[in-house]
């Protein structure tokens, strides 16, 4: 395409950004307007090829906008493309549009949702790795702005980008000088950037943001880098097309009044609406087949405790069997996730993320988005340095496997900051999440199966310590279930619990059986959703009920069963961890917690006998 039809089809980009956003009354047309040469080329000048009819064909490239407030640039390209009507970018920010205030997946050309920024070339780089995996020659190209580069997460992407030789990914950086609420830390330096990326193993190219010659000739420089991640750093201007906008601060989210319209539009000079512009088509390819077979699982021993953790990583690789489509990925931890037992049989489908575990989380949305099923391992406490990762991606229809071990008090010597004690809480909130809490080997097994072959994200804790076999190889485990592992005609008291803390529930068990004291214990194994036909059982037929479990009160598996509990008018009565916890071996800080056996027992005589 000219020079000339490109800058009009900039300026009908323009266009739109303003339209659009001065109907809806708000959103960001400045940050819209700095990027619009930019977006325009790569759209329009035959770099970005894309099937608009079949937005799902494996081979498109895949485009993100990291900056998601300028989703009025981003829906104006595809109503330059013909792909979006007047009408619909006049819905903009209404309810009910599927033109949001950030990219949503209702918007059937998103890639992903973004909007909290420092995200977006984390998922590029899990779109690039599946190219690569799956042998395709699609490009991802990711927009950012200026501002977001001060996020960390946006440098662990480049360093994984650098490391994986993603010459597949293309990085796009608005550098319009200004933020939401001041000038940027480097305004208009883009040299300091250029050199950031280049440290960090990039082909770094500066551009006039505004100059379509140098901006063509930046894109057709993408290749050429073998074996390098390239980033084209734009010198804009926020605002740019209208004079009382452009590099003017306070401007970050303003729309245009209707008062106003008429003269910025002017200034943008004549509009040819009727102008379409021509995306390029994809090249011919499709994505591997891998061959699906048959799950086989490990036989534990009855007499031999193994480690949950453990059981993980056999998992991973029985299950791959049939889930072909799995890639894992872990936080350089698994040696102790046990994700290496995977890693050495498969390692073409295992991705080392090394420790930075936000862009470990973004790896994994861009693989999900792709097809993946990803397998996402690290310590349970460290997934909370990356929640806002986890946040967006449930955003994103995902179908993500979250594995956290090392959960609670019980992993003794190493202290507090090792502990995960608010992960069930945490991945409690997700929107159609699933929480899991396998207590033995053979009940990992067939969790991370159910996990696997479930369509959304999933959260599974495992133990540090070995413990001993539960079930038998032929037990059937389902999301959604729990298991009643001791019960009789006149229990007294029903202990739910759930991981180490079923191991204790089992020993005061034991312990209050030699007093005649009959309690029922059930394995709560799915903390999300839970067996509410079992509890509701449980609470009218023993009218007592104790949760003891691993985790802070606030927001675990207690919170979760008095929810549930709430119409049965019974106290359910809760152990949980409520002190500071310290270093020292597992069973003295369970006693410490009271979360252990003597403490199961003590509580179940005293609701019993009081």
């Amino acid at each position: 395409m000219n020079k000339n039809n490109l800058e009009n089809l900039a300026k009908l980009v323009r266009y739109w950004s303003l339209v659009s956003t001065t109907e809806a009354g708000s959103g960001h047309p400045t940050s819209s307007l700095s990027a619009a040469d930019l977006m325009a080329v790569m759209m329009f000048g035959g770099f970005y090829k894309f099937d608009l009819d079949h937005p799902e064909y494996p081979n498109n490239d895949r485009l993100i906008f990291s900056k998601g407030h300028a989703s009025p640039l981003f829906y104006s390209l595809y109503a330059a493309a013909g792909k979006v009507s007047e009408a619909e970018m006049l819905s903009l920010r209404k309810f009910g549009s599927k033109l949001e205030g950030h990219p949503t997946m209702e918007f059937k050309y998103t890639e992903v949702p973004t909007g909290s920024l420092g995200q977006g070339l984390s998922v590029g780089v899990g779109m690039a790795l599946n190219a690569k995996l799956d042998k395709l020659s699609y490009r991802t190209f990711v927009l950012m702005g200026d501002s977001e580069v001060a996020e960390g997460s946006i440098w662990e992407a480049a360093s994984a980008a650098s490391f994986y030789k993603l010459d597949n990914l293309v990085g796009i950086l608005d550098v319009n000088r200004l933020g939401q609420s001041r000038e940027t830390m480097l305004g208009h330096d883009v040299e300091t950037y250029k050199a950031r990326f280049e440290a960090f193993g990039w082909k770094a190219i500066v551009v006039n943001g505004h100059n379509i010659a140098e901006i063509t000739k930046a894109y057709q420089l993408i290749g050429k880098s073998a074996d390098k991640p390239t980033v084209i750093i734009a010198k804009t201007f926020k605002g740019k097309g209208v004079s009382f906008l452009e590099d003017k601060p306070g401007k970050h989210g303003t729309a245009v009044s209707k008062a106003d319209l008429p003269k910025a539009l002017e200034e943008l000079g004549p509009v040819d609406k009727s102008l379409v512009g021509q995306v390029a088509k994809p090249e011919k390819s499709e994505s591997r087949k891998s061959e699906v077979g048959k799950i086989k699982f490990t036989d534990y021993p009855k007499d031999k405790p193994v480690a949950t953790r453990k059981a993980y990583g056999n998992a991973l690789v029985n299950v791959f069997a049939a889930h072909p489509n799995m890639v894992v990925l872990d936080g350089e931890t698994s040696n102790s996730t046990f994700a290496e037992v995977f890693a050495k049989a498969h390692p073409e489908n295992y991705i080392e993320s090394f420790i930075a575990e936000q862009n470990m989380a973004g790896m994994a949305l861009g693989f999900s988005r792709r097809g993946k099923i990803p397998f996402v391992s690290t310590f349970a406490a460290f997934f909370s340095r990356a929640f806002d990762q986890i946040r967006m991606s449930q955003y994103a229809n995902s179908n993500i496997k979250f594995v956290g071990s090392h959960a609670g008090v019980s992993i003794g010597e190493d202290g507090a900051s090792q502990m995960g004690l608010e992960e069930i809480a945490m991945f409690r909130t997700l929107l159609g999440s699933v929480v899991l809490y396998p207590s033995d080997a053979v009940s990992t097994e067939k969790l991370v199966a159910e996990a696997a072959a479930y369509k959304g994200n999933v959260y599974i804790q495992t133990t540090r310590k070995d413990t001993a076999i539960l079930y038998s190889a032929d037990e059937k485990f389902s999301i959604g279930g729990s298991k009643v592992l001791r019960s009789s005609d006149n229990d007294q008291a029903t202990l739910i619990a759930a991981g180490i803390t079923l191991h204790e529930a089992l020993a005061a068990y034991e312990e209050l059986q030699k007093v005649k004291i009959n309690i029922r214990v059930i394995d709560l194994y799915s903390v999300k959703p839970l067996d509410l036909a079992t509890l509701k059982k449980a609470a009218e037929e023993t009218r007592k009920i104790i949760v003891v479990e691993d985790h802070f009160a606030e927001g675990g598996m207690g919170e979760a069963v008095i929810h549930a509990l709430a119409d049965q008018k019974i106290a359910v009565h809760h152990l949980a961890v409520k002190k500071m916890p310290h270093s020292g071996k597992p069973e003295e800080l369970l006693a410490y917690e009271e979360i252990d056996k003597s403490a199961i027992v003590k509580k179940a005589k005293e609701i019993i006998n009081g």
